[in-house]
């Protein structure tokens, strides 16, 4: 929704100005057929100028892009045909921040302002009977729209989702174009200034709100301490801290399915589908393979800018670090062990120490250590992990399942794998509420989708320490899984 008293303009009513931003090009159009068919043309100029260069690699020249295809001539056309479609949104949004000047505007800054999502294939329409394919957002997006248009309504003018394997329903027309975008990911207005898409104009509202004064953003995230604007923002964010879904392979939980899914492919899978033209290296993912890439580059990709400094590196990474550690001085230490207080510069120093001399290790699934920044400043190990009432009926019902008692879990708790001796990452669900409660936390309840989540919520102003908080969650999390006979893990 647009802010009270405010309406947002409907889209037939802007007047678009759409600017090609390809290389030197200046020309604007008032049309997306026009500027579609004007940025075909060139797409039609690099095809046929790059005969030197192999096929498959095409140079993306969208200002503020450095987009590079090694996928063939068919990516690098979908991939500028997104740059129209998403110069679309960035209109859209510029024209609502325009009719809406009370909202203030982006800080995020220009330098992402072009970079769009990368299309490894062609958008492919599974409504039933159709499996229509497009290399163009802007009109699958549309032709998917039609379905919607042209679907008869059922008994008692109810509109059935023809999306494959999806039996959704509705009793209006504008409810079932907004459910079919949960299929096809359309955004409906991006960010002029940093690029963002969102889905809808909250969303969009909500991203310039994050981005108020820290004097207006009263609401504090009792895990992570970031800060919110609106209690909404505040529960939104804190589902990201819920974990909903076990790996079946290990013990590791998620958030949600794709993390799940990334989860497994780098964590399980031995499969490399990104293989190096110039060597035998290959990879899991394509951002992995084009960091490689620059390793066969016989120039460096980054320079320093300070004067009398010749550092270059092929790694966008080691430029980073070589600003914070010669010209920004940060060689503070930030990472602080919770045991004995000893502090490093680095947290893989701080893992190494945990282990080799605190006999610490990570549960299992789990590939590292994680950090929680304090109110000090520093960096100290999380001790505290948030399930779904449903994944942990879910953790119970396994356990009771392989004949593990609560008896039998602490006789057999491994060096380093007791809670209170270890610190190690612990599970903290909605079964502990009672026991938050006590220690005077305010917990909230929400229902989503009839998912329970317990989320804890605090005020910016609470005097109570991040950790005097946690300790009290602790020993009550450890008394209650006592209880209900589990092994805090």
């Amino acid at each position: 929704m647009a802010p009270s008293g405010k309406r947002a303009p409907r889209r037939e009513e802007l007047q678009l100005e759409l600017a090609c931003e390809w290389g030197s090009c200046q020309e604007t159009f008032d049309r997306m057929q026009e500027f579609c068919q004007h940025v075909e043309q060139h797409y039609k100029a690099i095809v046929d100028s790059e005969t030197d260069l192999p096929e498959e690699e095409h140079n993306c020249l969208w200002r503020d892009c450095g987009f590079c295809s090694v996928e063939g001539n068919a990516e690098i056309l979908r991939h500028m045909f997104f740059h129209c479609y998403h110069t679309k949104l960035k209109q859209w949004g510029l024209a609502i921040l325009t009719d809406h000047s009370d909202m203030g505007a982006c800080s995020v800054g220009l330098h992402n302002r072009n970079i769009v999502p990368e299309v490894q294939e062609n958008f492919l329409c599974l409504w039933e009977h159709c499996e229509m394919s497009m290399d163009n957002p802007e009109w699958f997006y549309r032709h998917v729209e039609m379905h919607a248009h042209c679907l008869e309504a059922k008994e008692e003018n109810v509109l059935f989702c023809g999306w494959k394997d999806c039996e959704a329903s509705f009793k209006g027309r504008f409810k079932l174009r907004e459910h079919m975008r949960s299929h096809t990911q359309e955004k409906l207005v991006a960010c002029p200034t940093c690029g963002g898409m969102f889905a809808n104009n909250t969303k969009f509202f909500d991203h310039i709100r994050r981005q108020t004064s820290i004097e207006g953003q009263r609401f504090q995230c009792s895990h992570c301490s970031k800060r919110f604007a609106t209690e909404r923002l505040l529960r939104d964010h804190m589902r990201n801290h819920v974990n909903h879904y076990k790996c079946p392979l290990c013990d590791m939980t998620c958030p949600s399915p794709s993390s799940l899914r990334n989860h497994i492919k780098f964590r399980h899978s031995n499969e490399k589908p990104y293989s190096c033209d110039y060597c035998e290296y290959s990879c899991k993912n394509l951002i992995d393979l084009r960091k490689h890439l620059d390793t066969h580059s016989s120039e460096p990709a980054y320079r320093c800018d300070f004067a009398d400094c010749d550092y270059s590196t092929r790694s966008l990474y080691s430029i980073k670090n070589h600003y914070k550690r010669v010209h920004e001085g940060d060689d503070t230490p930030r990472y602080k062990c919770h045991v004995c207080e000893q502090c490093f510069t680095r947290g893989n120093n701080l893992t190494a120490h945990l282990r080799k001399k605190h006999q610490f290790k990570w549960p299992s699934g789990h590939p590292r250590f994680r950090y929680k920044e304090h109110e000090d400043g520093f960096m100290r190990l999380q001790l505290i992990r948030y399930e779904s009432v449903e994944l942990t009926e879910q953790l119970m019902r396994e356990r009771q399942g392989e004949g593990d008692s609560s008896e039998s879990s602490q006789q057999n708790v491994q060096p380093g794998e007791d809670m209170e001796e270890t610190g190690t990452p612990s599970t903290m669900s909605g079964n502990t509420e009672a026991g938050i409660r006590k220690e005077g936390v305010d917990v909230c309840r929400t229902q989503e989708n009839t998912e329970s989540v317990f989320l804890v919520l605090t005020a910016g102003t609470s005097a109570e320490t991040d950790s005097t908080r946690e300790g009290a969650v602790m020993r009550q999390l450890q008394d209650t899984a006592q209880q209900l006979g589990m092994e805090v893990v």
